[in-house]
């Protein structure tokens, strides 16, 4: 029986002349006018911007935290058996016998630097830190916060925000465009990935809007990196030159103003633009070598003046606790505790203050201490028993709280990047076999992150365990920490020099993942051609520009403590349709991998016959 070849002929309008010529013009204005219409929101009212971004953000993470982390856990295994089983894992993405267009040391520095550094700079020390004090453990009570006891529990899910999960994240996406693209000719955009679930529709306006969710869920993704890796270079200048001009000096320790934001931002925006216009060849390509180069060297400093004995004990621990708890972390997902479930849970005699009881158990930032000293009236007259039944009554709802703020805030970073850093993959990756990108791209940089993590985060908690940091790392901002670890860790020239270093990689950290960005923006406005115009990657380098600038400016108005938060909710809101995008690429990938593997024994029968 003959089976029905795929469906290949995926046509895309494009403009014949003018400013759009080559490009998809109903792509570009959608998106455009998308990010356009938040500029303006964001500029001429920016308290409702952030107001009404916060509140939605946080009405969708009510309604759909348990989809984010269920459906992410569902990545991890789908990618898992498509490695393993032999018909699918083989499969090369190019023509048979062709060799991958760059060598290891390229492919790994390029997927490494676009793909999660300026992450891991900004939350080497601050994620490994944050989690050491507050983490499920010790919101149920198993163990106190910032001791010894917590370390494995907050390691474990560190490991989780950066390890198998996060990247399959990535891959999920890389994966499904370059197979389309390299075994079946198709342009490299990601509507070519539902082609084996629509066929001939992602011709028309389905496929255009397919597309426009890659683009904002991108822009967005790349906005948020690029926030928090402004503010920490902000930090690392301020830690070099001491201008004050750059920081907010109100607060309980120095942190990047909103005018040191702006300026970085500039900065690195227009170095972007540049290296954007000189192509992926040699721009990314030689900055990403850069980047990984200093970055070892900087792994290297934490080696020999940290703490690395510490540090290796914790990443043998921390790994083994991660696999033996890796289903429950993929599917334990939490709900909102309503008021009437909180006082069902309540002894008879805290019942009647369920209302003035209620906010202090579920807060998920809190602590017991803090608990009972925010109580007023008849409640803070309740004795310790009753206090702590009711604090235990609320353990539901500040476990949801601490996983909508961290798990799924992650899932929609991830998610809201991998448009750009999935359609980066597949564009460095052709000639590769299957297992090998799932493996290269997943199980490769997964284990670098835990190294990179156990060995500056596990400094940094070492010397705050010993009492030689007295705090002073914890206190700082998380784009502080790395600067903060490193003044205690060495001094003199040698902490100026690798200062100075730190901000020259977290730069050309920032500097390649927006010109990747820019370049993988242009690459689905064109319908997947890889050489664009340097007019629109002008024109995209300069709306990304904007958006972030906007947006910082917008979290800070009415006296908003954190100028990220309007970056955040508008890429965790961006982040929910694409989401539900990529649940449909998994289901057309393994349609299309099914189906060609029956294509392929059919045709094997045929010669077999025919001889």
């Amino acid at each position: 029986m003959s089976i029905k070849q795929p469906f290949t002929d995926l046509q895309i309008p494009k403009a014949g002349g003018g400013f759009y010529e080559g490009h998809s013009v109903e792509i570009a204005l959608l998106s455009k006018g998308i990010m356009v219409a938040l500029v303006i929101w964001a500029l001429i009212w920016p308290a409702n911007a952030n107001g009404v971004l916060g509140s939605l953000n946080w009405r969708l993470l009510e309604d759909f935290n348990a989809f984010y982390i269920i459906i992410v856990g569902l990545f991890s295994f789908f990618l898992l058996v498509v490695a393993i089983l032999p018909s699918t894992g083989k499969r090369v993405m190019g023509t048979p016998g062709e060799a991958p267009e760059f060598s290891n040391f390229s492919w790994f520095s390029m997927m490494f630097g676009a793909g999660l550094g300026v992450g891991l700079m900004v939350f080497a020390t601050a994620e490994p830190l944050g989690l050491w004090g507050s983490n499920p453990e010790v919101l149920s009570g198993n163990v106190a916060p910032n001791t010894e006891e917590a370390v494995q529990s907050g390691y474990r899910y560190t490991f989780l925000h950066y390890g198998f999960h996060a990247w399959a994240i990535y891959v999920t996406t890389g994966l499904a465009l370059a197979y389309y693209a390299y075994t079946r000719n198709m342009p490299l955009t990601i509507r070519s990935a539902l082609t084996p679930l629509f066929g001939s529709l992602m011709n028309g306006f389905l496929g255009h809007v397919v597309d426009v969710l890659g683009v904002v869920a991108t822009i967005l993704g790349v906005s948020v990196t690029i926030g928090f890796g402004v503010s920490q270079f902000i930090d690392g200048m301020y830690a070099i030159t001491g201008m004050e001009w750059m920081m907010d000096m109100t607060g309980d320790a120095p942190k990047p103003g909103t005018v040191g934001l702006v300026a970085g931002l500039l900065v690195i925006m227009s170095m972007s633009i540049l290296s954007a216009v000189s192509g992926v060849g040699r721009g990314v390509k030689y900055l990403s070598n850069l980047n990984l180069v200093l970055s070892i060297i900087l792994l290297m400093t934490f080696v020999i003046f940290g703490s690395f004995l510490f540090a290796m004990s914790t990443y043998v621990s921390a790994f083994v606790d991660y696999i033996l708890h890796y289903v429950s972390l993929s599917f334990g997902a939490f709900s909102p505790m309503s008021a009437d479930a909180f006082a069902a849970g309540l002894p008879a005699d805290a019942a009647p203050h369920a209302d003035a009881l209620r906010g202090g158990a579920t807060n998920a930032w809190g602590s017991f201490a803090g608990f009972k000293s925010g109580l007023e009236g008849e409640a803070a007259n309740l004795s310790d028993e009753v206090l702590t039944a009711a604090y235990a009554a609320g353990e539901q709802g500040r476990q949801f709280g601490w996983q909508a703020g961290w798990t799924t805030f992650y899932w929609a970073w991830w998610i809201a990047f991998s448009p750009f850093v999935g359609l980066f993959l597949a564009r460095i990756s052709k000639g590769r076999s299957v297992r090998e990108f799932i493996i290269g791209c997943v199980f490769a940089p997964a284990m670098v992150c835990f190294a990179w993590m156990t060995i500056l985060g596990g400094t940094a908690i070492d010397l705050e365990l010993t009492g030689n940091a007295e705090g002073a790392i914890i206190g700082a901002s998380n784009t502080a920490k790395l600067f903060v670890t490193l003044g205690e860790m060495i001094s003199g020239g040698f902490l100026s020099a690798i200062t100075i270093m730190c901000v020259v990689l977290i730069m050309t950290f920032l500097v390649t993942s927006a010109d990747s960005g820019i370049l993988v923006m242009n690459t689905i406005m064109s319908g997947g051609e890889q050489q664009t115009g340097i007019k629109h990657r002008i024109v995209w380098g300069l709306l990304l520009t904007l958006v972030i600038a906007t947006l910082l400016i917008a979290g800070k108005t009415n006296g908003g403590a954190d100028p990220m938060e309007a970056l955040k909710s508008a890429m965790i809101i961006g982040a929910l349709p694409f989401t539900m995008v990529m649940g449909l690429m998994c289901v057309a990938l393994a349609k299309a991998l099914f189906r060609d593997s029956q294509r392929d024994k059919a045709a094997a029968v045929a010669t077999s016959a025919a001889e």
